[in-house]
């Protein structure tokens, strides 16, 4: 690296939503902000989460210092578990974020010796040559925060995810006053939060969700069952203190709500009135409009509380009934639309009311719109600006909005993961780029999948699976037997039988159709034969191309 050069390497977030991870480095020092999840794409078959690509710091060890957490939502902390097993470095994190990571150690069964240090707005520490100041910011989530870093270079400013609510149900507002102060001093580098800089104006207040919940639970007939993040306790706190209002007890249903609720409480970030909280016990012993029903699956998760209802699962803690009222307290995550879709038709079919985003404001999602965007651009007056957390046609949009509030176009860098940018006092210039790939999360195991399995994956999900099997002997050179052909996902055989046995007849005539080189050639060989002509006559006659195991022994 350049003498006097700080350099900033986003490691994921940039360009897609989530596993947000980016490090920082100067000298012979090295710091990483945040370590997020992202929830795979439909086309990530059997593929339960991914985290970001580390390679790049596990060749830098000796230099890493810490792990900096700006909150404790899952796309910043989510990678924890996997990540600090390899690199059990010293974490900070504010309070509620602390017990966050504690539970997602506890939960994927993590024992670690790394060091969770509690940190707060106005708190300092030191990390080799980087000083970071936490400064408070209102999010959806308590405990958030942002940071500034004052490095040799001079001061970078990161927004962590942010909106300006200056009457937030939990938690403290964004500190507007300690960010203007540093923008009069002189800002090197100003990294923000870009999730939503396609939204003109301003993100209301989260007060006005209570006024919605009010009037929902006010005119239900029957129970009133809300879906939300599990970490959203602001809302938790909002459905609380509505039901209380209106006579009604609360239920917690799934396992991460239940856990992130107890902590919650445990802690003071939540407060609940006597007597709300109930045991699953007295569920139905009460009146249905005596009943609020907080459950996770807001985002339609296969296994989720909500969805296990939409799906009529008989181990489910409640079954839908005519008259329940549910309530979609959030916003779909990108790539989430038709979980969520499907969700929704599933409790309408049995009966349910169901309320969600277009048809009434019961969701405020926790990140700046334009106007506030540019406020925080406005007050810190950065030399260089780099728009994080977002696909790319979000850090763009923001890149725009940097240029429109003067900063000048050659001092914006639009980045992607895995870019190298290089920052002196007066310049700065992308000098390389280092290979990040995805890391993909199968049950218990982790890794990077190539391009063939998930290929393979998704031609099994929409072709199936042919599997042929023949035996031939070798002093005579002849099938022993007409070829076994099995499908499954591919045709009915009972109903297509013409179709299989023409194939048999396909295999039969390839390995007879040389009998010498069919005694004589490797077993691997003569399975890639099979498949290769079985393969082009399943396509002529079908149009579809299954995924072909081929078993040919030699006896």
């Amino acid at each position: 690296m350049s003498v006097n050069k700080l350099r900033i390497v986003p490691l994921g977030g940039l360009g897609e939503i989530g596993k947000n991870m980016m490090s920082l480095e100067y000298g012979n020092d090295i710091i990483i902000i945040d370590a997020g999840l992202m929830f795979p794409s439909e086309e990530m078959l059997g593929v339960d989460l991914v985290i970001p690509d580390i390679n790049y710091l596990l060749g830098r060890q000796q230099n890493l210092r810490g792990i900096v957490i700006t909150h404790g939502h899952e796309d910043h902390i989510g990678a924890l578990p996997y990540i600090l097993p390899r690199l059990p470095l010293p974490v900070y994190a504010t309070k509620f974020t602390q017990e966050l990571i504690s539970v997602e150690l506890k939960q994927r069964g993590v024992k670690t010796k790394t060091n969770l240090n509690v940190i707060g707005p106005g708190h300092r520490i030191t990390l080799g040559n980087f000083k970071v100041e936490f400064f408070s910011v209102c999010h959806s989530i308590p405990g958030s925060v942002g940071l500034v870093i004052h490095t040799p270079a001079g001061v970078v400013v990161h927004s962590g995810d942010f909106k300006l609510d200056y009457t937030p149900v939990i938690g403290e507002t964004t500190d507007l006053n300690r960010l203007a102060y540093l923008g009069t001093k002189g800002v090197l580098l100003l990294l923000a939060d870009s999730t939503y800089a396609e939204l003109p104006g301003y993100t209301p207040s989260e007060r006005v969700v209570s006024d919605t919940l009010d009037h929902i639970i006010a005119e239900a007939k029957g129970r009133v069952i809300i879906a939300t993040f599990a970490s959203l306790i602001s809302r938790i706190q909002q459905v609380l203190e509505v039901a209380a209002k209106h006579g009604r007890r609360v239920f917690i249903v799934g396992r991460s709500m239940r856990e992130i609720v107890k902590m919650a409480l445990k802690t003071g970030y939540l407060t609940a009135p006597s007597g709300i909280l109930c045991h699953f016990d007295e569920f139905k012993a009460l009146p249905h409009n005596q009943v609020v029903v907080l459950a996770t699956g807001s985002q339609g998760e296969p296994t989720s509380a909500l969805v296990r209802m939409a799906n009529r699962d008989p181990h489910s803690q409640v079954q839908i009934v005519p008259d329940d009222t549910v309530v979609l307290s959030a916003t779909p995550i990108p790539g989430n639309e038709a979980l969520v879709n499907n969700t929704i038709d599933s409790l309408f079919h049995q009966g349910a009311n169901v309320i969600y985003g277009k048809l009434a404001q019961i969701h405020v999602h926790g990140h700046g719109s334009q106007e506030e965007l540019k406020l925080l651009l406005n007050l810190v007056k950065p030399k260089f600006f780099v728009p994080i957390h977002g696909e790319y046609r979000h850090l763009s949009l923001h890149a725009g909005l940097a240029r429109s509030m003067g900063i000048a176009k050659d001092n914006i860098f639009v980045l992607e993961d895995g870019d190298i940018l290089e920052l002196g006092q007066d310049s700065g210039k992308v000098v390389g780029k280092t290979p990040v790939g995805d890391v993909y999360v199968n049950g218990s195991v982790t890794g990077e999948l190539n391009s063939a399995v998930l290929y393979d994956r998704k031609s099994l999900s929409q072709d199936g699976v042919v599997v042929v099997t023949a035996t031939i002997n070798v002093k005579g050179g002849k099938i022993m037997g007409q070829p076994r052909i099995i499908t499954r996902g591919f045709v009915d055989a009972g109903n297509n039988q013409v179709l299989i046995e023409k194939s048999q007849d396909v295999v039969a005539a390839t390995l007879n159709h040389d009998r010498l080189l069919a005694t004589s050639m490797k077993r691997s060989k003569l399975d890639a034969v099979v498949k290769d002509s079985l393969g082009r006559f399943l396509y002529e006659q079908t149009h579809r191309r299954p995924i072909i195991i081929s078993v040919i022994e030699k006896y």
